[in-house]
């Protein structure tokens, strides 16, 4: 008797998609709000399940912010906050809200990139599922760590975003 051999999804095989987890997230019915991040760029997605696809209804990019005058490099934790702030505020001017964060395959800690993307989203205003004391600190946030010249242009930065939204 021959034995039939299964072969899993390509993507699976890839190591590129966990469906387990993709299936816990879909079973939500929610909104998903994908964080992605290049070497040099952070970019935030809000994706809705479609059967025959998933339907991405918005995107910003960290590049976006250069226009409200950000001068400090663009895949840091300021420039992730500020990248979620302005997603989140665009997402409540369309009226998206009740979002779950989609971090596929990357190793989430206290702290890092993509914590600091969602507390964007979170200070915007949107609802979105997440357990306390995973942001990383404001002085962090702000850029403080990395100079004070830094932590002024997020202010500056942030201001702008806030009022362009209203």
């Amino acid at each position: 008797m021959k034995k039939t051999m299964f072969v899993p999804f390509r993507r699976k095989r890839e190591g590129r998609t966990n469906y387990k987890k993709r299936l816990a997230l879909l079973k939500s019915g929610k909104l998903r709000v994908v964080v992605r991040n290049s070497l040099k760029n952070v970019w935030l997605q809000i994706v809705e399940y479609h059967d025959d696809g998933d339907k991405v209804l918005m995107t910003v990019h960290s590049r976006e912010l250069k226009k409200f005058g950000w001068t400090g490099y663009l895949r840091n934790l300021p420039a992730a906050y500020l990248t979620g702030l302005l997603c989140g505020l665009k997402a409540k001017k369309a009226g998206l809200n009740g979002l779950v964060l989609d971090a596929g395959l990357k190793k989430l800690f206290r702290g890092n990139l993509t914590y600091s993307a969602l507390k964007g989203i979170v200070d915007s205003g949107l609802d979105v599922a997440h357990g306390e004391g995973i942001f990383p600190s404001d002085e962090r946030i702000q850029g403080k760590h990395i100079s004070d010249n830094v932590a002024k242009n997020f202010n500056e930065v942030k201001d702008k975003i806030t009022k362009g939204a209203q």
